[in-house]
């Protein structure tokens, strides 16, 4: 509003100039001289000027020299002609320049983290771009018309682009957002079918999806395809000893985070189902203990003294920039993409996003690496500081910084958990909820297909039979579900190339070991940024995952999928076991002796997590998680198909799969408010 108020004290020596010289008044000439010189003289102390009080100056002072010195008329007799032609120039040049002259105007209104921002810029265009159209067209209605059609057409025009200002910053942006998905903004009801709702794959986000829906009284049926639910967040044991098959460190438990928005809508405690990590970073051969953020600094700061304060800054930064993209978690517990955000909370929203999360969104132009650019010399502590941007799959300079900031940075923030009992014991505790609702999880059930008749989803085929429901939320990755389960006769063939190029994230090799040792002076997850591998010891966080007096660790390192040959080869056996016993011998180095105490083995390769979890190129996190990388929406082609979990928005990680759950549970039910 400030911005507009601007806009219409700058008009005012031309409202006076037409007015004025309307009948013949050469005060038109003197007055908003007069004028536009005082609006010039603050701006000529802080050497900033406003180009349309600029141009507004030199204007007046053109036809005050032509009027009163040389005696000519014309700037009098043709001043809506002359007048309309200068300011469509004006704008018409503003944005040759690149510098729009409403842009100028609007940094009044908005903070400086709009002022480079592509759609604020593009905003602005448009806006000065539709002035310069109207002063063109003004200018030619005074040129060919006379008096009354001039003053009314002309101030129609005026009025119109006055509207315009107003409208245009609330509407472009989120027409922007929601243009690419607005096709796949359809609604489905549920009934009908043997279920209202059919989730195809028991990951995390297929179970926080079904437990919120059975909550909320829908029919609910879970089919997954191996003998226990959870997909990468399961365990399993050997010989007394528990393994998780994938996840080992757990976000998003914070007083605002998803999962504890999760646990409190279901009723479950988070004290019975998670604990929080101890953590140690081991870099150039020193041991950095990483339990709290206070602890992380100060180490840290001692050992780059040189960087304290940027050190301390940039936490600070970083626990505003979180805080804030939490900040309307309240409503439905998670964060939401643009095109959600207009949809459920308004165009306005949108506009005032980047004005109510200033820190965050900063973040979220730029790549991790330019962020720590930003604060740090040091490569070293900037390399440190990455040392969990594996949680991301990706590195630093291709890494999102918002992504890292969720993903990684996180952790150091509000530190991260472990579940109780063994990942699968939080999965299971989501199933349980679903079946004491009235839905159904049934395990050893494949889907084999995904039935569509005219462009909508209808049911699956699971072991030959034909189960019906309106709704079919998939679990599945998304080149499963679009090119195996669905099918390509049922896609555009722009939409099957893009799921088909999409790239997979990379994957890992793990070692579990089971271990005659006492392990309980270390921390549970051991991050040894000076080597090739980490160290999880799983009985740390959780007694009961070994027998008294011995520990369950697991050795991970990344894993490139095309690098191993078949399952079951001899060439794949003896690289898994090359594999192990490099990484065995590492462990050794940093826990001495742990070699000569193992008394259970085994290994995972990319290829097993592609065998288990049907996950292509047993991809950690779906697909790659680097800037530019376009996820799949969550409401797909097909009416009634939804995706959960690492596929779409917003991305891998046991946070992100409950975040895309809860999106699409509250989808589904027509976001209610609560």
């Amino acid at each position: 509003m400030r911005g507009m108020l601007y806009i219409l004290i700058s008009f005012i020596p031309w409202i006076l100039y037409w007015t004025l010289c309307g009948i013949g008044s050469y005060l038109g000439i003197i007055i908003p001289l007069a004028i536009s010189s005082i609006l010039l003289i603050p701006q000529i102390f802080k050497r900033s000027f406003n180009i349309m009080d600029l141009v507004s100056f030199l204007y007046f002072s053109l036809a005050s020299l032509a009027t009163f010195a040389f005696g000519l008329s014309i700037f009098v007799d043709e001043s809506g002609f002359l007048g309309y032609l200068t300011l469509f120039l004006m704008a018409a040049l503003s944005i040759a320049l690149r510098r729009p002259y409403t842009l100028q105007v609007s940094m009044r209104d908005y903070p400086e983290v709009y002022w480079k921002d592509e759609s604020f810029i593009m905003i602005n265009n448009i806006i000065t771009a539709s002035w310069a159209f109207i002063f063109a067209l003004n200018s030619l209605i005074f040129l060919l018309l006379s008096s009354p059609l001039t003053l009314i057409l002309s101030n129609s025009l005026i009025a119109l682009g006055i509207f315009l200002s107003f409208i245009l910053p609330v509407k472009l942006p989120a027409m922007r957002a929601v243009s690419e998905f607005r096709k796949y903004d359809w609604k489905v009801r549920a009934g009908g079918g043997d279920y209202d709702v059919i989730i195809v794959g028991s990951g995390i986000g297929g179970l926080t999806c079904g437990a919120l829906l059975s909550k909320r009284g829908y029919r609910v049926l879970v089919l997954e395809q191996y003998y226990q639910v959870g997909g990468y967040c399961s365990s399993f044991r050997r010989k007394g000893f528990v393994f998780n098959s994938g996840v080992e460190d757990v976000s998003g438990l914070w007083e605002k985070g998803p999962i504890t928005y999760l646990l409190r809508e279901l009723g479950l405690k988070k004290d019975d189902l998670f604990v929080k990590n101890s953590r140690m970073f081991i870099f150039r051969g020193k041991a950095i203990r990483a339990d709290s953020l206070e602890e992380f600094i100060a180490a840290l700061s001692e050992m780059f003294p040189g960087e304290r304060e940027n050190i301390e800054r940039f936490f600070y930064e970083a626990e505003r920039a979180y805080e804030e993209c939490y900040r309307e978690a309240d409503v439905y517990g998670v964060p939401l993409p643009a095109e959600l955000i207009v949809k459920v909370f308004g165009e306005r929203k949108l506009l005032d996003y980047p004005r109510e999360h200033p820190h965050f969104y900063d973040w979220m132009g730029k790549s991790f690496k330019e962020k720590l650019d930003e604060y740090f010399r040091d490569e070293g502590l900037k390399e440190l500081l990455s040392a969990l941007i594996g949680y991301v799959g990706t590195s630093p300079d291709k890494a999102p910084a918002s992504s890292a900031l969720t993903a990684c940075v996180s952790y150091y923030i509000h530190g991260g958990y472990f579940p109780k009992g063994g990942a699968g014991a939080f999965a299971e505790a989501l199933a349980e909820f679903i079946r004491e609702h009235g839905g159904q999880v049934l395990v050893n059930r494949r889907v084999d297909k995904i039935v569509v008749r005219d462009g909508r989803a209808i049911g699956v085929i699971a072991g030959g039979n034909l189960i019906r429901a309106p709704i079919i939320v998939s679990n599945a990755n998304a080149k499963t579900t679009f090119l195996e389960l669905v099918g390509e006769e049922h896609l555009s063939r722009e939409f099957a190339d893009y799921i088909r190029g999409l790239k997979m994230s990379p994957s890992c090799f793990m070692v579990f070991l089971g271990v005659d040792m006492d392990l309980s002076s270390y921390p549970t997850l051991i991050k040894n940024l000076d080597g090739s591998c980490d160290i999880v010891i799983n009985s740390n966080a959780d007694r009961s995952l070994a027998p008294p007096g011995k520990a369950s660790v697991t050795i991970i390192a990344p894993a490139n999928y095309r690098d191993f040959p078949e399952r079951g080869t001899d060439e794949y056996l003896r690289m898994k076991k090359e594999i192990a016993e490099t990484l065995i011998s590492e462990a050794d180095r940093i826990i001495p002796g742990i070699r000569e105490k193992i008394v259970v083995q085994d290994e995972a390769t990319p290829k097993t997590f592609e065998r288990y979890t049907s996950m292509p190129e047993g991809a950690i996190y779906a697909f790659d998680q680097s800037i530019g990388v376009k996820r799949p929406y969550f409401k797909t082609p097909i009416r009634g198909l939804y995706l959960v979990g690492a596929s779409t928005f917003p991305g891998g990680g046991v946070e992100a799969a409950v975040i895309s759950g809860i999106i699409c549970a509250n989808d589904i039910c027509g976001w209610p408010r609560p």
